[in-house]
């Protein structure tokens, strides 16, 4: 059965471009209110009126920022159903002599602890609403990325985190999506290159399906590639060894991780 949308409300950081402006506008086609978060003012303005819904300045490096974002959506339409994480750049240094630590650090701030702060400061109202969190990972997250070790690492760690959640609180769904090479400002840097080497380069729409597979889905803890030339769907990931008694037999405990059974008995 097709999943009613209409007056929902979806808070969508870097939602002035790329990824983030295509899903607010296929959002807002579908009845649902949109608050449209980034620190481009004047294209997120456009965005936003594109989409009838309303725009907020929001560096996703500052906690506050990301609060205050959360607060206009439940200001302006009184709550919020989907929160989606998607501000994100490049990191363009390895851990060689182009090591930068500046860029480094700005890298990390944008890709993982703006996912962190928007979802600390969404989670109390999707909870109250029973809606969803999605991240934008990347397949970067899922395989090596030899040219940009360390946006690999962020995007491994989103992912990470998205799985984590989805078990930390059963009573939403949160999930990532995780595109390869996207028509983005993103690779600006890389399109010659991808271009030479036949890389294909995917169209935004077919990332912003695969965003609303996720958002009219029934899963979470779910990480969805994005690639040329094949279904999206939740990467199979294989569960890792877990431990075991003297004799070989499984320990019942094995199922659930120590943390959260330590977190139960206090």
């Amino acid at each position: 059965m097709p999943v009613e949308l209409t007056g929902k409300v979806a808070l969508i950081t870097g939602g002035s471009n790329g990824i983030g402006a295509a899903s607010a506008r296929r959002l807002a086609g579908l009845g649902v209110r949109v608050v449209v978060a980034d620190v481009d003012v004047e294209r997120g303005k456009l965005v936003a009126d594109e989409a009838g819904g309303v725009f907020v300045r929001c560096d996703v490096t500052q906690p506050a920022d990301s609060t205050e974002a959360v607060a206009v959506a439940v200001r302006e339409f009184g709550g919020l159903d989907i929160a989606f994480l998607n501000a994100g750049i490049g990191t363009g240094c390895s851990l060689g002599d182009d090591f930068d630590a500046d860029v480094y650090r700005r890298a990390m701030a944008i890709n993982l602890d703006g996912v962190v702060y928007g979802a600390h400061a969404a989670l109390p109202h999707v909870r109250a609403s029973g809606g969803q969190i999605i991240a934008t990972a990347s397949m970067a997250g899922l395989m090596p990325m030899p040219g940009d070790p360390v946006y690999g690492a962020n995007k491994a760690a989103v992912v990470g985190l998205v799985r984590s959640l989805a078990g930390a609180y059963p009573d939403i769904r949160v999930n990532a999506l995780c595109p390869a090479f996207a028509d983005t400002d993103i690779i600006t840097p890389l399109r010659s290159t991808l271009q030479d080497i036949g890389m294909p380069i995917l169209p935004v729409s077919a990332v912003v399906d695969t965003f609303m597979s996720i958002v009219e889905g029934s899963g979470t803890g779910e990480a969805w590639f994005v690639q040329s030339g094949r279904p999206s769907e939740p990467f199979g990931f294989r569960n890792p060894p877990g431990p075991r008694n003297p004799d070989g037999s499984r320990i019942d405990a094995a199922r659930k991780d120590p943390v959260s059974i330590a977190l139960e008995e206090n």
